[in-house]
């Protein structure tokens, strides 16, 4: 939890979150109901941004608000552009969370502590893990479980990527024609890519391809049952969305930004769609 932050709870806030899409995000909702609940004044906008212009959007930053999250596609990029990483950002190489301290923006990334806190919470714990993907999003969780005890394989479409990551982070890399093998031996299934995002019937596996035991994890959670999670739920496996580590990640992120406890509930009922 942060100990100091932004320093805002006493003036109008103007937090954001910087990507391309953006539109699908629930962030806003749930730092919206987050400063209603504790009654500070200000706004979470949504900053679509295209890569050629991140550069731009983070000036923009450093002049107009006191933090932003950062999202696909960006957090690789964004992490060599800020004025300073925290450690775990910096052994990532990723950062979903960028603080404004007086002008010097600090980048965090409270993806990986917030998935970790999300599969706690669903009694899930260190054995065998296959990440799909080799994003930021990706970087961080196999950065977490790698560095709380388990034993990481990562696949991505594009071999060098997931090689390049496990030579960095720790855990091997699955190539494309283990892929079905590794994915029914594997207890712990975790989707971090983008596959899903918005479209219920995409999935980042062929068709029939599930762990034999265990449990499945998607991050996307627009839509919150993606088509790998239900065809993991019809399957018998037990399924965790992307609702949850979005919200371990943005009660972290608020408290950076604010140097005070995040209305957790509060959080949590905003992004259910409740008041």
């Amino acid at each position: 939890m942060a100990k100091k932050g932004a320093g805002c709870k006493n003036r109008a806030v103007r937090l954001g979150i910087i990507g391309d899409p953006v539109a699908h995000s629930l962030s806003p909702r749930m730092h919206q109901a987050a400063m209603s609940a504790l009654k500070i004044t200000g706004t979470y906008e949504l900053l679509p941004t295209p890569a050629e212009a991140l550069a731009g959007r983070l000036a923009e930053v450093r002049e107009s608000y006191q933090g932003v999250n950062v999202t696909v596609p960006h957090k690789v990029a964004a992490s060599g552009l800020l004025d300073e990483l925290d450690q775990r950002a910096a052994s990532i190489g990723a950062v979903n969370t960028i603080v404004n301290r007086g002008g010097r923006l600090i980048g965090y990334n409270t993806d990986a502590p917030g998935f970790y806190w999300a599969l706690e919470r669903a009694g899930l714990t260190p054995g065998e893990a296959l990440v799909l993907g080799a994003g930021g999003a990706a970087r961080a969780i196999v950065y977490e479980l790698v560095s709380r005890g388990w034993l990481v394989a990562v696949y991505n479409r594009t071999p060098s990527r997931a090689q390049q990551l496990v030579e960095q982070l720790g855990g091997w890399a699955v190539v494309a024609g283990k892929l079905e093998k590794a994915v029914k031996e594997t207890p712990l299934l975790i989707n971090a890519t983008s596959v899903g995002l918005g479209d219920p019937e995409a999935s980042p596996l062929p068709a029939g391809v599930l762990p034999e035991r265990g449990a499945v994890v998607d991050i996307v959670y627009e839509p919150r049952e993606t088509r790998l999670l239900r065809e993991a739920r019809q399957a018998g496996l037990k399924t965790l969305d992307g609702l949850e580590m979005l919200l371990g990640q943005g009660v972290l992120a608020f408290e950076l930004w604010t140097g005070g406890p995040a209305p957790a509930e509060a959080m949590r009922r905003a992004l259910l769609g409740g008041e």
